[in-house]
């Protein structure tokens, strides 16, 4: 309500009364006028009162501006550091290496040593045999290197164009006979003398090198029978790096298979099998064991032909330094073929004469008890690929779920997982002669009920708790991945035998020669863990931010998992008050980065730092070293199974202190606290020390390849299970 409309209410009001008057309305209006005038007195002497007191601050507060004016006149200034103005936030960002290959692998094009023949079989798509024969006739050594092409009834011009190409043989065929008697009536052609490469007509040999790097393969070792490629998509994901196939359902699988391509799986490597998109096959082992078996039409013969080159004593290897172009199964799609009717015809005509025999490459059942479908649960990945060395060893291993309603873990994991043999091993029936290894904490060892029981397990500090010492004595030994663990369990009053079964890493994932994203220019330091107190968090990011203060040229991330919802990252980070050198810190919040990502994250760092108050294992130390990266890591708890001077930068420990965290595991044991000076001072030292940094993260590189992969591991545990 305006002024202006309560004035014009107060006259209406007066005029209402007037008309309306009565014999006291003259007595009402006196009064009225009596208390108006009364109250207009009081409120002037108050608003003199007020006037006054205005007056006396005004008079103050221009006093006041008069004396700095003089101050600012006369003082020096006084400079004020930009980042102690305010405090400053880290980025926030997430992290995808994506599909594009910055670096192509250098080309090492060496003359043949022997003649080969290419067969290629075409059954019209004559666009993708045109992008085929442009990338391979500049690859091609005149004199020792023939192609034969065996057309399979084209109808869409294919046949014609092959007339015109005049550096081929090409064959025709009125109708479609198959991958298999299409391969077999070309045979007869090549020369006898020359080894033979099976080339899909859907694959571009875009690497110069392709055909040089898979003969000196097959010639490295007199054992190796058939050599394979890497092989990638049109979308730039890889397709295969080998194949895999297992007697439960007989259903093959490409390793690596759509995975993004960040050049896993780089090396020479043994495989159960390849896809004969690209194989070069030996002409000594072709005259041993023979050629395709003719029983198939298409699919499983090159299964098929592998298990029978190892049956014969030779190797089946995956060169991964060479990387082919690969459009998949082109020949079903161009024509309109049931690819499922082909291929489970197929599959049982395999299935006839391989199930039985796979079967029986199994040396011995073993039972595992653990956890492998909770990816936030530290046992999961490390569980799964100790299953899968176990069963590279041959071992057949059964898996069960060990935790659950009851347990210290009372929920249930997803019944499947993106790894088919795990889910296949889920499937398995538990084997009640068979030896029993429950993987997971020391408080869940009660759930083996094996007539041999193992327990294998890990603990951060530096005892046990009561209850994990009467498990664990309960068991008929104990498995620990580090001797620092052996002895924790030894004082804590663990009698049983105690056997060191160190953990190990994917080196097809994790090497020097994964592809990097790198973030900046900066020399990066990088850090992966889940928020919390045994991290040491608050000292990594007080130690960079007070000794890189000043620096522009240095960049820390780190990669942040918490899983605490009465945390908040962020608010945590900010209470450090790091100044503005906040800018210079990368944060990967609860970014979900595939396995499969992770060493290209690596890659993209200079040096990994974990100041650590203690590790079960340290998968995230093993897996930088592994990738070439210089590591800065406490010298306490397990990772001193693998870390020293020579390949890492071992972090000095200031004392033991009570391990105080919110895990009750930790109650009344201690762990480290790492020296925060030694911490600034080794930070410094590989800035300012690059090349020395590097070599020895190239020396980390090697040890992990040659002491500390999966295979190393299941091997060892393997090696102990034959002594029981």
């Amino acid at each position: 309500m305006t002024s202006s409309t309560a004035l014009s209410r107060s006259k209406s009001s007066r005029a209402k009364r007037r008309r309306g008057s009565s014999g006291n309305h003259k007595r009402f209006t006196t009064a009225k006028r009596r208390l108006k005038k009364s109250r207009t007195s009081v409120t002037g002497k108050r608003r003199r009162l007020a006037s006054k007191k205005l007056s006396k601050k005004r008079a103050a507060l221009l006093a006041r501006r008069r004396r700095d004016a003089r101050r600012r006149k006369t003082a020096p200034p006084v400079h004020v550091h930009h980042w102690d103005r305010y405090e400053s936030d880290p980025q926030y960002g997430t992290f995808n290496p994506g599909h594009t290959e910055v670096d192509p692998p250098a080309i090492d094009r060496r003359p043949l040593s022997r003649p080969v023949t290419i067969i290629i079989l075409t059954w019209n798509g004559l666009d993708y045999t045109r992008k085929c024969f442009e990338h391979l006739a500049p690859t091609l050594e005149p004199g020792l290197v023939d192609v034969i092409v065996f057309d399979n009834g084209s109808t869409d011009g294919t046949v014609e164009y092959l007339r015109t190409i005049p550096w081929i043989r090409p064959l025709f065929n009125p109708t479609n006979i198959g991958f298999v008697a299409g391969n077999h009536a070309a045979l007869p052609y090549a020369r006898p003398d020359s080894d033979i490469v099976l080339l899909n007509n859907d694959i571009l040999t875009e690497q110069g090198d392709w055909l040089s790097k898979l003969q000196e393969t097959a010639y490295r070792s007199r054992d190796i029978g058939i050599v394979g490629a890497r092989l990638r998509g049109p979308d730039g994901s890889l397709h295969h790096a080998g194949t895999y196939i297992l007697p439960d359902n007989l259903s093959g699988q490409q390793i690596g298979g759509e995975e993004p391509d960040v050049r896993q799986y780089n090396g020479v490597r043994d495989v159960q099998g390849i896809v004969f998109a690209c194989a070069y096959l030996k002409r000594e082992l072709i005259q041993r064991i023979g050629f395709l078996d003719q029983d198939y039409f298409s699919y499983f013969e090159d299964t098929d032909y592998c298990l029978k080159a190892i049956m014969a004593g030779y190797r089946v290897v995956n060169d991964g330094r060479v990387t082919l172009h690969h459009y998949h199964n082109t020949s079903t799609r161009v024509n309109g073929v049931d690819f499922w009717d082909m291929y489970n015809k197929s599959r049982e005509v395999f299935r006839s004469k391989w199930q039985n025999l796979l079967q029986m490459r199994y040396e011995r059942p073993l039972n595992w008890r653990s956890v492998v479908h909770l990816p936030l649960y530290g046992y999961t990945e490390t569980s799964k690929n100790l299953m899968l060395g176990l069963e590279r060893q041959h071992l057949k291993v059964n898996y069960e779920y060990v935790y659950g309603p009851g347990t210290p873990m009372p929920f249930e994991e997803p019944e499947t997982g993106p790894d088919m043999r795990v889910n296949l091993f889920k499937q398995r029936t538990q084997s009640p002669e068979a030896v029993e290894v429950v993987y997971g904490q020391g408080d869940v060892f009660y759930k083996n009920k094996g007539r041999y029981k193992i327990g294998y397990t890990m603990l951060e500090v530096d005892g046990l708790p009561h209850d994990w010492v009467a498990q664990s004595n309960s068991m008929n030994e104990v498995w620990v991945p580090s001797h620092f663990n052996a002895q924790t369990f030894r004082n804590s009053g663990v009698t049983v035998p105690i056997h060191v079964m160190p953990l190990g890493v994917d080196t097809n994932y994790f090497h020097p020669g994964i592809r990097s994203k790198r973030f900046s220019d900066k020399f990066t330091f990088l850090s992966v863990f889940e928020w919390g107190e045994r991290k040491a968090p608050e000292l990594l990011l007080e130690t960079f931010s007070r000794v890189f203060a000043h620096r522009d040229d240095v960049l820390l991330v780190c990669k942040i998992i918490n899983n605490d919802p009465s945390f908040d990252v962020p608010t945590e980070i900010r209470k450090l008050k790091l100044g503005a050198a906040a800018e210079r810190i990368l944060v990967l919040h609860n970014d979900k980065i595939p396995s499969a990502w992770m060493g290209s994250l690596y890659r993209s760092a200079d040096c990994f730092v974990l100041p650590t108050r203690g590790e079960g294992w340290g998968m995230p130390i093993m897996e930088a070293m592994a990738c070439g990266l210089p590591v800065i890591a406490t010298n306490w708890s397990a990772q001193t199974e693998f870390i020293n001077e020579s390949n890492a930068y071992p972090l000095r420990v200031e004392r033991l202190i009570p391990a105080e965290a919110r895990c009750v595991y930790y109650h009344g044991f201690n762990w480290a606290q790492p020296d925060a000076e030694h911490l600034a001072h080794l930070m410094q030292h590989v800035v300012a020390n690059r090349e020395e940094a590097a070599e020895r993260g190239r020396r980390a590189a090697i040890d992990m390849q040659s002491q500390f992969t999966w295979d190393h591991s299941a091997a060892r545990m393997k090696g102990r299970l034959a002594g029981l």
